[in-house]
């Protein structure tokens, strides 16, 4: 059983090598950078899941904004590397770049788009 901190994993050796890549801090081509304070991956019976973030957006010239991110993730053919102790590094990374633009894909609609603004809880 893994250790929780108030639903947060911890410590980094608890987790799986795909949480561990996924819970890495960023930055986008266009200097987004999104700092990642925490994530959790909640497995579903129907081998979906929900990747859930804690990050704190950084934009330059803009203040930092802190948010809570809920990203469904229902593409069943990286169950595998979520769960795996040894997920082979080609996919791990395909899987994190996947991730990356669906995050990045949040941040550029959640302003017009009802779906992605439910996915997000600004806390500052």
């Amino acid at each position: 059983m893994r250790a929780e901190v108030k639903g947060w994993l911890t410590p980094v050796e608890e987790q799986t090598p795909a949480e561990q890549a996924l819970s890495r801090s960023y930055v986008t081509a266009d200097g987004l950078r999104f700092d990642v304070a925490g994530m959790t991956v909640e497995h579903r019976p129907d081998r979906t899941a929900t990747l859930t973030y804690r990050l704190t957006v950084r934009r330059p010239d803009h203040p930092d904004e802190r948010w809570v991110v809920a990203l469904p993730w229902d593409d069943k053919s990286f169950v595998d590397v979520l769960t795996s102790p040894a997920p082979p590094p080609d996919r791990l990374l395909q899987l994190v770049h996947l991730v990356h633009a669906h995050l990045e894909e949040w941040w550029d609609t959640k302003g017009h788009n009802r779906q992605s603004a439910r996915m997000g809880r600004r806390l500052t």
